[in-house]
């Protein structure tokens, strides 16, 4: 479980992924226009492989054109909460620093 922990919050667009699917952002097209600088192979593979490791769910539906829409699972959620705290704690790690 470490590796794959280490290979989602290791890698910066699955970071950026799952905190915009947080934000509401939930349309493989929407989210490549949201994240900028992520190519569509790259959100395509880390959208599948955070599908994998249980951390999004898809939901497809039998449309025309086909819609597809991604949300955090429980276990996303909780991830997300944390990534939140790591950012919090990394906000006051600046404030409190000295000037140099």
């Amino acid at each position: 479980m470490y590796r794959k922990l280490e290979e989602v919050v290791g890698c910066k667009w699955s970071v950026s992924v799952l905190l915009a699917i947080d934000s509401g952002v939930n349309r493989p097209g929407v989210l490549e226009r949201h994240i900028p600088g992520i190519s569509t192979k790259v959100l395509s593979e880390r959208l599948r492989k955070l599908t994998v490791y249980g951390l999004l769910s898809k939901k497809s539906y039998p449309e025309v054109p086909p819609r597809t829409e991604y949300s955090l699972t429980p276990t996303g959620k909780k991830l997300i909460s944390i990534i939140q705290q790591i950012q919090t704690l990394d906000s006051e790690h600046q404030e409190n620093k000295p000037d140099q």
